[in-house]
């Protein structure tokens, strides 16, 4: 297992030092960097066009990507190469409660319902809903599992609707026969480009906040919404404009920031901050 591992990790550095604006490194070059056979980096160049990257070995220009990868390929590798950096030395919180929670259960849960995916069809679940409630046999129609707040989720289309819950919760998992229309990872994206901290939903509401200038020198190394546009002004401050899926995460993000974050649309999100601030201060 450790070798498989050690392989993929140095295909994915390979392609991560040879791009196209990297000093250029020969096959040699490589054998020598990981300590292996010259043929050996020639067959890892063989596998990564197999999977559809572009990587050849140049006379003059050493090991390059003839093409850019896109945008999907990318990031598939980075959260792959990162698993396999990390898988051994940091504490993964959400895995950890995984594995505690369902023990032996916890692999055999992942890959079936991640088959599930893979092959467009639907499982069958028993699933811890609250601490008394357990419900048997729900039929659902897993897209994504993904992780978000500490905690793996899976994300499911059940009667047309989009819902998520804890992969910790499900007690068992029984793959079906019934295929259905497969979600695109177009739309899979989308879901997820207006999340602040996790998916909430389907919902949009357009929301604009006032950062004074100490929040805006904090928080200007982070996008912390993919779809945002920040206007500087001249005191320092900065009004930050955005698509979300959730006002109540943002009014819990705002309270918890104190002085200096400012709700200046909508009213409704000026609400909600207002009356979550009231009930902490009622704590005291």
């Amino acid at each position: 297992m450790m070798d498989i591992r050690t392989k993929i990790k140095r295909q994915i550095e390979i392609v991560g030092l040879c791009d196209r604006e990297s000093e250029p490194l020969t096959t040699a070059d490589l054998a020598d960097l990981y300590g292996c056979e010259e043929l050996t980096i020639k067959r890892d160049l063989q596998e990564l066009r197999a999977y559809g990257i572009d990587i050849h070995s140049e006379r003059r220009r050493g090991v390059r990507l003839s093409t850019p990868l896109d945008t999907r390929k990318l990031r598939g590798l980075i959260v792959q190469y990162l698993g396999l950096s990390s898988a051994t030395n940091s504490v993964d919180k959400a895995t950890n409660l995984l594995v505690k929670k369902l023990k032996e259960k916890a692999l055999n849960h992942v890959v079936l319902l991640q088959r599930c995916i893979d092959q467009s069809t639907s499982a069958r679940i028993d699933y811890q809903k609250e601490e008394t409630a357990l419900e048997r046999d729900v039929e659902i129609c897993p897209i994504l599992i993904f992780q978000t707040d500490g905690l793996w989720r899976v994300l499911t289309v059940s009667n047309g609707k989009i819902k998520q819950n804890h992969l910790n919760k499900r007690l068992d998992v029984q793959p079906t026969t019934r295929h259905l229309r497969p979600v695109s990872e177009e739309t899979i994206e989308e879901m997820f480009r207006y999340s602040f901290r996790s998916w909430i939903g389907a919902e949009k509401h357009k929301i604009v906040l006032e950062l004074s200038p100490v929040w805006a020198e904090r928080l200007k190394p982070k996008q912390m919404i993919e779809a945002e546009k920040v206007t500087e002004l001249e005191d320092g401050s900065v009004v930050l404009e955005s698509t979300v899926n959730s006002l109540s995460e943002i009014a819990g993000w705002v309270v918890s920031r104190g002085a200096g974050v400012a709700v200046l649309e909508p009213e409704k999100l000026k609400t909600m901050v207002i009356e979550l601030a009231k009930g902490t201060l009622a704590n005291y």
